[in-house]
């Protein structure tokens, strides 16, 4: 917003704008937006600068804000010295409020092992060749320990600190706890969301009493199809795709609580903050979703791929007179999905940025993370897996102290990258090369497989035909023995000659 001086009663204000100039300029700014377009009115834009000026964007020259209305006048305002958002928590020195996995060996709550003597164990030989053992062919006895059986609550917590984890990695948020109440969210929603899901991956619900109206969903089918409408039964009239498009806006516009729900709002808020990053921002989003009541989510998947494929079909007739398809639909149903409880008349923009990008990339924000569902799979299976212990493995040990990494040079770092790898290849060369025990035909079998592994190993080892000779030289060939027989004649058959009978 350009700033400039301006007098008012005999008096000059600096860095200020009159409430006509910010009309003009966010007018102007709105209509020239892909996420709104020309539809937007001015009128609309002094009502949205009123919400500025009620939240504390703007306040008047006099310092006001808040209680007045905000009017298309030669009013002044400017901007307040401090910023009205909210302060980022800072990071604290350590890191706190991390959700971890529960694991099976924590104590139960109320015991402590602080005070417990443990007496420390040196290691010697004959521990570590009973540890050790397995690596030169022996096998100690061993024993199956059979873990404590996992119970659905222990499914169930760690389905939801995985999922909890995810979401506040991906925000890079210290903590959960000024987006997200986590005592709100409920691990058998984000259960029954991942696993209770059709072929085209819309949620099943148990309960049939919370599904759509089957004539709302008809009405839904209607225009998501049109005009390959079959299911629809009732003859048509003009201006009938209006009045079913009115009956699925009324239904959403009477929904008690937002699909997106009150408690997760400022999860969903704080997302918008990832939308220049787009692949973020899915990942974000599809964790939301997924902690949503099973419910809500289907209700947004139907809702938005109809949306989706009203804006897409070019034969569809226009539903609105002012406004244009796509521009109707955020606006339509931009309140029924994202609201907050706190204040009802909330701007507009945020719940229309999201409703947008919802509209653009429901199909891969309403899908199940795969990344998230495969390491949650993995850990309950390796939680449930028998594990085996050898005699002493349960001992305590004193362990060293842990070493830490040194940096090297560039050079040296080359050298261990090109020749690092290559000395233990070698050694193993030279082992196969002196085994007397192998025979020359499995000799040599191994050494083509090793030059066909590593042929920069093989060749400095044997730069020349002449010295991979070497290894197997030639034994002299005996000479064929010469037999009399040999000698004679060789045997002629009988020829017949000519008969002198006439």
């Amino acid at each position: 917003m350009p700033l400039r001086r301006h007098r008012c009663r005999f008096k000059s204000y600096e860095h200020c704008f009159t409430a006509s100039e910010a009309v003009d300029w966010l007018h102007e700014l709105l209509r020239n937006s892909q996420n709104f377009g020309p539809e937007v009115t001015r009128k609309q834009t002094v009502q949205l600068l009123g919400k500025f000026l009620k939240n504390h964007v703007i306040e008047d020259i006099k310092g006001k804000w808040g209680q007045e209305d905000f009017e298309d006048n030669r009013h002044l305002y400017r901007f307040p010295p401090s910023s009205p958002l909210k302060p980022y928590p800072k990071k604290p020195l350590y890191q706190r409020d991390v959700i971890k996995f529960p694991e099976w060996s924590d104590p139960p709550l109320g015991t402590s092992q602080e005070n417990i003597p443990v007496r420390p164990i040196v290691m010697n030989s004959e521990m570590w060749f009973k540890r050790h053992s397995i690596a030169i062919g022996e096998v100690p006895a061993c024993r199956l320990v059979h873990r404590r059986q996992l119970t659905e609550a222990n499914v169930e917590e760690i389905w939801k600190s995985t999922t909890l984890s995810y979401l506040q990695k991906i925000l890079g948020l210290d903590s959960l706890e000024e987006v997200l109440n986590t005592k709100l969210v409920s691990s058998k929603f984000i259960i029954h969301n991942v696993y209770s899901v059709s072929k085209q991956g819309v949620v099943i619900l148990d309960d049939k009493s919370k599904e759509l109206p089957h004539w709302v969903l008809s009405a839904m089918k209607c225009l998501a199809n049109w005009p390959n409408c079959t299911d629809w039964k009732q003859p048509m009239y003009l201006g009938f795709e209006k009045d079913v498009f009115k009956t699925i806006a009324d239904y959403y516009g009477h929904l008690k609580e937002p699909l997106l729900t009150f408690h997760l709002f400022d999860a969903f808020v704080s997302v918008l903050g990832l939308l220049p990053k787009e692949k973020m921002a899915i990942e974000a989003f599809q964790i939301c979703c997924l902690l949503l009541p099973p419910e809500n989510r289907r209700k947004l998947q139907l809702l938005m791929r109809m949306m989706a494929r009203i804006c897409l079909n070019k034969e569809m007739p226009p539903l609105s007179d002012g406004f244009g398809t796509r521009t109707l639909m955020v606006q339509t149903f931009s309140r029924c999905i994202l609201c907050s409880k706190d204040e009802v008349d909330l701007d507009e923009l945020l719940a229309a940025r999201l409703v947008t990008f919802l509209m653009d990339n429901y199909q891969e924000i309403l899908k199940v993370p795969l990344a998230l569902q495969t390491s949650i799979e993995e850990r309950v299976a390796h939680l449930r897996r028998v594990q085996i212990k050898y005699p002493g493995a349960d001992m305590d040990i004193t362990l060293s102290a842990p070493s830490f990494c040194r940096q090297i040079s560039p050079e040296e770092f080359e050298y261990q990258r090109a020749y690092g790898s290559q000395e233990p290849l070698a050694a193993l060369l030279e082992e196969v090369i002196a085994d007397d025990k192998l025979s020359s035909k499995e000799k040599k079998k191994k050494l083509k497989q090793f030059q066909k592994s590593y042929p920069e190993v093989y060749q400095e080892r044997f730069p020349t035909p002449e010295s991979e000779a070497l290894l197997f030289p030639e034994k002299p060939k005996a000479k064929p023995q010469l037999f009399m027989w040999a000698l004679r004649k060789p045997f002629q058959p009988f020829q017949r000659t000519r008969s002198f009978r006439m």
